[in-house]
């Protein structure tokens, strides 16, 4: 057979929505492995197609009499099957141009052959497979599988019309409003981090991670902490000679690394509960490296918002107006003028700090002999933010937004770097 003969074949993945399809690979005479392990020749991102075995399905070439004339897929028995087409494949099955492979629920690829002579009849499906209408062609809705809930951002939007009853059905009583426009706007803030981290974990881990920090500013633990930090340690304002560096000493301590210390309680809790189970359960339900540290500390940043703003913050401002003269009504709507920027504004502040500091907690598993200073610089560097963050004020809104972004900029800094750790760290999960 002349060189000039013989087939050419790409395999192109095809994004969720259809609208892109990018080359992966070129096929020639070796054989091809695809799955989420990350030894093979296609590697399936773990954190978003969870339902691809570690070893899915083998693209083969197919020799004639010492010749390539073609290849084939083969399921490598994986546990959620191989469909070609939009039927499961059984063993082993040749391809064509135009064959559609899709791994579990996705994703999916595109075989295409190269030919230099093309005609109508070069796509080698039988024609009534490629004309016929399909139910997942007449109502797509079933024929996104896990897609529909990971990447259609289907629950968010739930999510988004629920609030939205919530909020009407709740007009005429502001605590109820209230705390229904805060949840949303702490929702989807976290969720904006979570999407950046692209590391699942279990959504009640997370609402226990906020929980425990609300039920602490609760409890009398509380006071254990404004005793040591506002008593042993400077932490409280000065009322006097209130310039920028005594208030930003006051607030270093009193808000910073109280504050950063009792936020890092659900982290510091998961890594001891993490410690008596093996690598994969560590990183699925503890911290085992930091984007864990990052999720856990984001989430309980928003138990410690919404208490603090709910709390503290919306009554002392109602009950600043009303002891002015002014009425419930203005109080209340001062408080919800106040609500919505300090809780959308805690994705570059306590999420920023707390995710942050998680960040250095994570990292001090992966290097357990610089532990305590990994440990000292992410305390010290976060309270630092928060701190400065809270004497900005002092001097104008524009440092205190240039604040904000700096601190934003240290989180997301920190989810990149934490993500080129996370590969090695889901490889090693992987064969615990």
């Amino acid at each position: 057979m002349d060189v000039h003969s013989l087939p050419i074949a790409f395999l192109k993945q095809i994004s969720t929505d259809e609208t892109q399809i990018e080359v992966v690979t070129k096929l020639g005479d070796r054989v091809i492995t695809l799955g989420r392990d990350p030894s093979c020749d296609i590697a399936i991102d773990i954190n978003i197609y969870t339902s691809v075995s570690r070893r899915h399905a083998e693209i083969r070439p197919i020799f004639t009499l010492g010749q390539l004339v073609g290849w084939e897929i083969c399921d490598l028995n994986s546990a959620n099957g191989t469909h070609v087409n939009e039927q499961p494949l059984s063993g082993s099955q040749k391809l064509c141009h135009g064959d559609r492979i899709q791994l579990a629920s996705s994703p999916q690829f595109v075989f295409e052959l190269q030919t230099d002579n093309p005609d109508p009849d070069f796509d080698q499906r039988p024609r009534s497979q490629i004309t016929s209408l399909t139910l997942t062609k007449l109502l797509p809705i079933f024929s996104t599988g896990q897609d529909l809930w990971k990447q259609a951002y289907l629950l968010p939007g739930i999510a988004t019309v629920g609030f939205m009853v919530i909020m009407f059905a709740s007009l005429g009583q502001p605590q109820i409003f209230n705390l229904a426009i805060s949840a949303y706007i702490s929702l989807a803030t976290y969720y904006f981090v979570y999407q950046l981290c692209g590391k699942p974990k279990p959504w009640w881990i997370i609402f226990g991670a906020a929980l425990l920090t609300s039920l602490i500013l609760r409890s009398p633990l509380l006071q254990i902490f404004f005793w040591f930090f506002y008593q042993v340690l400077p932490g409280t304002a000065p009322t006097q000679q209130a310039n920028f560096t005594n208030v930003f000493i006051a607030m270093f301590f009193g808000a910073g690394m109280m504050e950063e210390l009792l936020k890092a309680l659900p982290i510091f809790l998961l890594w001891l509960g993490g410690l008596k189970m093996n690598r994969k359960w560590r990183s699925r339900y503890g911290i085992s490296e930091p984007l864990d540290g990052i999720l856990i500390g984001a989430a309980s940043a928003i138990g410690f918002t919404l208490n603090e703003t709910l709390g503290l913050y919306v009554p002392n401002i109602i009950q600043g107006v009303a002891s002015q003269g002014g009425n419930i009504e203005m109080g209340e709507l001062t408080g919800l003028q106040l609500l919505i920027p300090r809780v959308l504004g805690s994705v570059a502040g306590h999420m920023a700090y707390s995710g942050y500091f998680g960040y250095f907690i994570g990292l001090s598993n992966l290097k357990q002999s610089l532990r305590w200073q990994i440990l000292a610089v992410g305390y010290l560097s976060s309270a630092f933010l928060h701190a400065l963050w809270n004497t900005s004020a002092l001097v104008s809104f524009w440092l205190l937004a240039f604040v904000g972004g700096i601190s934003y900029a240290f989180l997301v800094v920190a989810i990149l770097k934490a993500k080129s750790y996370s590969q090695l760290n889901n490889w090693l999960s992987s064969w615990a």
